[in-house]
C-alpha cells in the first residue's frame, strides 16, 4: 500500500556511489529506488535503524542479500533522503561517523562526518599552530562550518591534512577552508560565499529539512522529488551529475532574470559550459513555441558535443526552441539565404592572393611578408578599413612595429591591392562576412527570431562575430550570456565587448571552482601560463588567483625518452596498468600537437594490440566506441576524459611555429607564445584523473 504526502530526495552522494556497482546491481537499486518512492516501509525494503551510528535517524534499507542502502528520515514529515548505496559492510562503516542536519547559519541541509579523532602532520600538535588558528570559531560557524566539526579542524596543521578530510566536510564549507589555506583573507571568502547564495540566516528552524533543501547550497547536494522519468535517466548516466547537480554560483548565474548581457569568467574545469547550457534550458521554458535561443561557439566540433548535451536535458519540444550552431556557418547560410553571391575563402586559398599583393610592397620600410597578414588581421579588419584615409588615422595599439605617416603611407598598396585581387575573385574573408551579414541586418531590417544569445568559448570569437551577434538579438533583459577565459585562447581573436556594443559592467561574474581536474594537474597546468598576459574580454585584464579544485589525485608524470620507440614503450607500459585497473580505454585519450603526429603513434599502438579511436570531424564523443581516445590539441578542446597523455611534446612541435617564435616584432611573438602556451595548456586540462606528457628527441622548452 503507498503511503501519502512522501517526499524524496537524493543526493549527490548516492548517485557516486550507484556508479561504483556493478551493472547487475545497479538493476536492482533501480527497482529498489521506484518501489521505495512509493512506501519507504514496503514489505521487502527492510527499513531498519543502525545501531553504534552518530546520527539515530539514519536508517538502512535492504537492496538484496549483499548491498545496503542507506537513508535519511527527517524529524518532522514524511521526507526521505537517499544518501549511499554499497556492500553490506562498506554501507554501515559509511554510516558510522556520518550526520545529516540542517546547518542553524546558513539554513542549508548538510552530510559531514564526525569523529573524536584529529587529523595531525605530527605528535607535537598544537592547537594554536594549526592552519586555522587565526579564525574564530564564531567565523568557521559563519562559513557553514558544522559544530561538531570544529575539533577536525583545529586539528588541521597543513594543506596535506586539509586534502586528506575532502569527503568529510560538506563541498561548500571544504571550497572555504581551501580558499582559507591558500591564503585568501576571511573577508574575500566571505563574499565568495555570499556570491553563492551562503552567508549567515537569521531565525533558521533546524528542524524544517524541506525547506533547508529549497537553499541554494543544498540544491547542489540534493535533487527533490524526481519524476521517475527523471530519475531513471539520472541513474542511467550518474557520473553527468552536471545535468542535476548545479553549484550556487552556477545556479545563481543560471535562473536570474538579467538586466542585459551578461559575462561569465572562469578557468578550465569550473562548469562554464555547464552554466551555458542550463541557462539555455532556463530560458527555454520562458519563451513562446515560435522564438528561438541562438546558442553559438566557435567550431563545429564544440557545437555538435553542446547540442548532445542539451539533449539530455532538454525535452524535445524544448529542443526546437533552442538553435545549436557555430557562428561560421551560421552567416553562411543566412548570407545564401538572403542572394549573398560571394565566396567565403579560409586558409590555403587565400594564400595566392596574398602573393599578388606583396609584389607592391615598398623597399622602404623593410619589414617581412608576415607583418602585412597580421597587419590586415589586426587593424585593417577589425577596424573595417576600407581606404587610406582611414588607415591614416587607425589606432595601431599592441603592434611592436611603429610606422610613422610616411610608413603607412608606402605599405598601404599591398593592403589595397590585396582588396582588389579579392573583388576581382568575387572572395570574402571570415570576418567580411561577418560584416556583410550585419550590414545585412541593418539595412534591410531583417528581423530574427532570437530572444537571447548563449556565446560559448568566447575568447576564440573575435570583434567582428561579437557586433553581429550584438544586431543579431535586440536589447532587452536576458538578451546575452557570454562565457570564456582567455587563459584557453588557441585563436588570435581579442575583443573588447564594450568596443562592440555589448555593455557588462556591473554584469560581470567569475566561476572559481574546479569541478573536473584535480588540484595537483591544476597547478602544473597554471604554471604553463606564467608570464602570459591575459585579458578579460572587456578591456581589463584577468588572472588564475582564487581558483581551486576540490579533487585531489597524483602529480603529473612528465617523461622525457630518446626515441619515439622509447617513448611509445612508455606511453604503451601506462595504458596497461590502466587497463590492469578495470578502467576502460575509452576513457583516456592521448593527444598530440599535428596529425602526423597522431598518425605515427596509431600505428605504434596497433602493432602492441592495443585498440584506438581517432576523434575526426565533427561528430560527437560517441561512448560506444571502444579504443584509447586519439586527437590533436584542437580536436579535445571542450572534451574530458579521466586520463590524458600528451605525447610528442618536442621542440619543434610545441611551440609549432618557427617564424612567429623569431618574429622581430615583439607583439606578434607575444601573442604567438600566449596561443601555444594555451593550447597545451587546455590539452592538460581535459584530464580528470591523471595526466602523463611525454616527449622525445629535444624536448619543449615548455617542459
Amino acid at each position: 500500500m503507498a503511503m501519502d504526502n512522501i517526499d524524496v530526495a537524493v543526493s549527490a552522494g548516492f548517485f557516486t556511489s550507484f556508479s561504483r556497482l556493478p551493472k547487475s546491481q545497479q538493476v536492482k537499486v533501480m527497482n529498489f529506488v521506484n518501489k521505495f518512492r512509493t512506501n519507504p516501509r514496503s514489505t521487502g525494503i527492510n527499513y531498519e535503524t543502525l545501531s553504534g551510528v552518530k546520527d539515530k535517524n539514519l536508517r538502512s534499507v535492504r537492496i538484496d542479500r549483499n548491498y545496503r542502502g542507506i537513508v535519511y528520515k527527517s524529524p518532522k514529515g514524511n521526507l526521505y533522503l537517499l544518501l549511499w548505496v554499497a556492500g553490506h559492510d562498506e554501507a554501515y562503516k559509511w554510516a558510522k561517523n556520518r550526520v545529516c542536519d540542517v546547518n542553524p547559519f546558513l539554513g542549508a541541509l548538510q552530510v559531514y562526518q564526525v569523529s573524536e579523532e584529529v587529523v595531525t602532520s605530527g605528535p607535537s600538535y598544537r592547537e594554536e599552530l594549526s592552519l586555522f588558528s587565526s579564525i574564530r570559531d564564531r567565523e568557521l560557524l559563519g562559513l557553514g562550518v558544522p559544530e561538531k566539526q570544529l575539533p577536525m579542524v583545529r586539528g588541521i596543521m597543513t594543506d596535506k591534512d586539509l586534502r586528506k578530510l575532502s569527503e568529510a566536510f560538506p563541498s561548500n564549507v571544504f571550497a572555504a577552508l581551501s580558499w582559507l589555506a591558500q591564503g585568501e583573507s576571511l573577508e574575500d571568502v566571505i563574499g565568495i560565499l555570499a556570491d553563492c547564495g551562503g552567508g549567515f540566516e537569521q531565525a533558521v528552524d533546524t528542524e524544517d529539512y524541506t525547506k533547508a533543501l529549497s537553499h541554494p547550497i543544498s540544491k547542489q547536494q540534493f535533487q527533490v522529488a524526481p519524476s521517475e522519468a527523471e530519475l531513471m535517466k539520472m541513474l542511467d548516466a550518474p557520473l553527468e551529475k552536471w545535468r542535476v547537480f548545479l553549484h550556487p554560483a552556477q545556479r545563481k548565474l543560471v535562473e536570474k532574470d538579467w538586466n542585459g548581457p551578461v559575462r561569465v569568467l572562469g578557468g578550465a574545469g569550473t562548469g562554464k559550459t555547464v552554466v551555458a547550457i542550463h541557462r539555455a534550458k532556463w530560458l527555454a521554458e520562458r519563451i513562446g513555441p515560435e522564438e528561438k535561443i541562438l546558442f553559438t561557439t566557435f567550431t563545429r566540433n564544440l557545437a555538435t558535443d553542446i547540442k548532445e548535451n542539451l539533449r539530455k536535458i532538454l525535452s524535445p519540444g524544448l529542443m526546437n526552441r533552442v538553435e545549436v550552431v557555430n557562428l561560421d556557418k551560421w552567416v553562411v547560410s543566412f548570407l545564401r539565404n538572403n542572394g549573398y553571391d560571394k565566396e567565403i575563402v579560409y586558409g590555403e586559398k587565400i594564400r595566392p592572393l596574398w602573393e599578388t599583393a606583396l609584389t607592391v610592397k615598398p623597399d622602404r620600410p623593410m619589414l617581412p611578408d608576415s607583418f602585412y597578414k597580421q597587419e590586415w588581421d589586426r587593424i585593417i579588419q577589425p577596424q573595417e578599413i576600407t581606404g587610406f584615409s582611414q588607415y591614416m588615422k587607425a589606432p595601431r595599439t599592441g603592434r611592436g612595429v611603429r610606422l610613422s605617416l610616411t610608413g603607412r603611407k608606402a605599405v598601404w598598396p599591398v593592403f589595397e591591392e590585396y582588396q582588389m585581387v579579392m573583388a576581382e575573385n568575387g572572395f570574402r574573408e571570415r570576418s567580411d562576412a561577418m560584416v556583410d551579414a550585419r550590414r545585412l541586418i541593418q539595412e534591410r531590417r531583417i528581423s530574427l527570431p532570437y530572444t537571447s544569445v548563449i556565446v560559448d568559448e568566447a575568447q576564440d570569437i573575435g570583434i567582428q562575430a561579437f557586433r553581429l551577434l550584438r544586431k543579431m538579438v535586440p536589447e532587452s533583459p536576458n538578451d546575452m550570456l557570454i562565457v570564456g577565459d582567455a587563459h584557453q585562447r588557441i585563436y588570435d581573436r581579442k575583443v573588447v565587448l564594450g568596443q562592440c556594443g555589448i555593455k557588462v559592467v556591473g554584469r560581470s561574474r567569475k566561476l572559481r571552482i574546479n569541478y573536473r581536474t584535480t588540484e595537483e594537474t591544476r597547478k602544473w597546468a597554471a604554471v604553463l601560463m606564467d608570464g602570459v598576459s591575459v585579458d578579460n574580454l572587456d578591456g581589463g585584464s584577468d588572472a588564475m588567483d582564487g581558483y581551486i579544485s576540490l579533487l585531489h589525485g597524483v602529480e603529473p608524470m612528465v617523461g622525457h625518452y630518446d626515441s619515439l620507440n622509447e617513448e611509445m614503450e612508455a606511453i604503451s607500459a601506462h595504458l596497461k596498468d590502466i587497463r590492469n585497473n578495470d578502467e576502460p580505454y575509452r576513457s583516456t585519450c592521448i593527444v598530440a600537437r599535428k596529425k602526423s603526429q597522431l598518425d605515427q603513434y596509431e600505428t605504434l599502438l596497433k602493432a602492441k594490440g592495443i585498440p584506438v579511436h581517432r576523434l575526426t570531424g565533427f561528430d560527437p564523443e560517441d561512448a560506444s566506441h571502444g579504443g584509447v581516445r586519439m586527437a590533436t590539441m584542437h580536436r579535445v578542446k571542450g572534451l574530458e576524459f579521466d586520463r590524458v597523455i600528451l605525447c610528442g611534446i618536442n621542440k619543434g612541435v610545441v611551440p609549432l611555429g618557427v617564424r612567429e617564435l623569431y618574429s622581430k616584432d615583439p607583439a606578434v611573438r607575444q601573442m604567438f607564445e600566449a596561443r601555444e602556451r594555451s593550447l597545451l595548456f587546455v590539452a592538460a586540462t581535459r584530464a580528470k584523473k591523471s595526466v602523463m606528457v611525454t616527449s622525445h628527441g629535444e624536448k619543449s622548452p615548455y617542459l
